[in-house]
């Protein structure tokens, strides 16, 4: 369980440390740029984290899965940029693909304490 604390933990400042890439300018702006130094030493450590527990694949799935859905949205949100069913059916197969992954790694799991 604390694996998963810390990888969503990594998700939100990841996706907090783009966010702050998108409003440093190019690091230009100087709180934006702490925010981006933050967010992702954040991220990567909690990341790390977590893979004391869950499988690198897995959690990099979910990170990386999750961390881009998240990231579109708050595109989308804040700064308007274009949502279409093709960007709807992207998320949606990411959002899948880590599902199956996840479902992977829980019937390996299965199998394992059965035998």
């Amino acid at each position: 369980m604390k694996g998963y604390i810390a990888l969503g933990i990594s998700i939100i400042t990841e996706v907090f440390g783009t966010t702050m890439l998108k409003l440093s300018d190019g690091f230009n702006n100087l709180i934006p740029t702490l925010g981006v130094i933050i967010g992702f030493g954040t991220a990567f450590y909690c990341l790390s984290l977590c893979l004391k527990t869950i499988p690198l694949s897995l959690a990099y799935a979910i990170w990386s899965g999750i961390g881009t859905a998240l990231t579109a949205l708050i595109g989308v949100l804040l700064w308007d940029e274009p949502f279409s069913t093709l960007t709807l059916g992207g998320l949606i197969l990411i959002i899948g693909g880590v599902t199956l992954l996840n479902a992977s790694h829980s019937s390996k799991e299965a199998r394992k304490s059965t035998n």
